[in-house]
């Protein structure tokens, strides 16, 4: 167990320390689309386009249902990081066994669920006949891990609080790695389909929780684990619900933006909404560089809550900060000067290609103007700070439609992009007007 005496002296706040959290998570970041282009590519090789749509409208609906709960992870960071910065070994321990009962409860439920589920989500995104065929296939498979991939975020998240992000990185290694191969396999090997897809990824998802389960090993030392009146402690389930409850309310409304900013765009034309798309890979790679320092922010910061420690949630923001203001503008920069040759690597149609370089400017300034709001996610998740961040995200959130209704019929796609750029700069500047509160609140 690594929760530390709080009368002890803490561990040194070094860069070494902030990299050593920070790398492991950006790597294993680098992973997840590496599977997403396997899984499509293998059932490419079948020669119809009906696998391809439905393996990709399959786990877009059920990556979607599990975003749900990966408020599970940033609450779990936060409880078992201040449990641990008090030198709590016991709530350590239960931390643990309160979010797993969390995750299958909530697994079990989409099980028993799962029919009126994909009945929604089929008449969100509808579908040929053949494509909802083999659709529903793969979904009933998969389904039956929703315990496992739940319980993923979960243990995640104790990982990542006890600063084991090298145990994150083989746990998404193991998963996708496995993932792969038996694709592979199931498919291209025993002619299986959709289905082979399917069975693949639930043969991964249960070893990753199972792998998880044993990084994890150290929380079950304790008899606090199985200590029912402790981990079924009311004051401890509220003090849990209240926080995942805000972070999932803050996760909606920034999922709506991103969304919404997909949807209009397809009002400018086929063209215009190609070339946002390949755009907006661009930020997808900077947030995969940045969750690793937002990450480590989110331990260092729980820690010193624990301890009590103000200085100490001052030095761990700054320093933390400094590595998201490189990652910024190292991508911002990366963005400016390979922008166009990467436009052109992602698509192949002139006329898009075109058209993103014409936008491709306002993905230069998206780091530089998004990296506050990043970073201050991670230190006020840290903190426990859920109705700060779900208050703060909804003035971004008015502020954003604000700025669509005005920016859009005056400046077109421009306004649109200038839109999402003013949900980062509110979130960044309402979040920072916050912070003195949260330093002083950790004394």
């Amino acid at each position: 167990m690594e929760a530390v005496d709080p009368k002890a002296p803490p561990a040194p706040l070094t860069h070494k320390r902030v990299l050593k959290i920070a790398l492991p998570i950006v790597l294993s970041n680098a992973t997840v689309p590496i599977l997403g282009a396997v899984d499509v590519g293998v059932v490419g090789q079948m020669g119809e386009a009906a696998p391809i749509g439905a393996v990709a409208m399959g786990a877009i609906i059920l990556t979607t249902i599990y975003w749900i709960f990966g408020f599970l992870r940033m609450g779990t960071v936060s409880l078992v990081g201040q449990a641990a910065g008090a030198g709590d070994d016991n709530e350590v321990s239960a931390w643990l066994t309160r979010a797993l009962l969390v995750a299958g409860v909530g697994g079990v439920s989409l099980i028993v669920m799962q029919v009126p589920i994909f009945w929604a989500a089929f008449q969100l995104s509808p579908a040929s006949a053949e494509v909802e065929s083999l659709t529903r296939d793969y979904l009933f498979i998969r389904i039956w891990t929703a315990p496992a991939a739940i319980a993923v975020y979960a243990l995640t998240g104790w990982l990542v609080a006890m600063e084991r992000t090298v145990s994150v990185f083989w746990v998404q290694l193991v998963m996708n790695g496995v993932n792969i191969v038996l694709s592979f396999v199931f498919v291209l090997g025993f002619g299986w389909g959709v289905p082979g897809v399917a069975i693949a990824t639930v043969i991964a998802e249960a070893m990753g929780a199972g792998l998880g389960l044993w990084f994890c090993r150290a929380a079950f030392v304790r008899p606090a684990w199985r200590d029912w009146p402790r981990v079924l402690r009311r004051a401890q389930l509220i003090k849990m619900a209240l926080l995942n409850t805000d972070i999932l309310l803050r996760s909606a409304m920034l999922m709506i933006i991103f969304s919404s900013f997909v949807f209009l765009g397809a009002r400018f034309g086929d063209v215009t909404l190609a070339a946002n798309e390949v755009l907006i890979q661009f930020m997808y790679i900077t947030a995969y560089a940045m969750d690793g320092f937002a990450f480590a922010a989110e331990t260092l910061i729980a820690r010193a809550y624990g301890r009590k420690d103000p200085a100490r949630v001052r030095r761990s923001s700054l320093m933390t900060g400094m590595w998201g203001m490189v990652v910024c503008g190292t991508t911002a920069f990366a963005f400016a000067l390979a922008g166009p040759w990467l436009i052109d690597v992602m698509a192949k149609d002139v006329e898009v290609q075109m058209v993103a370089r014409e936008y491709l400017w306002w993905m230069v300034a998206a780091p530089l103007v998004g990296c506050a709001a990043w970073m201050f996610d991670g230190i006020f998740i840290g903190a426990g700070r859920g109705r700060d961040m779900r208050n703060m995200m909804a003035i971004s959130f008015v502020l954003y439609w604000l700025a669509v209704l005005t920016l859009m019929p005056l400046m077109g796609n421009h306004g649109l992009w200038a839109a999402l750029l003013v949900s980062f700069i509110a979130r960044g500047v309402t979040l920072g007007a916050r912070y003195p509160a949260l330093e002083r609140a950790a004394g």
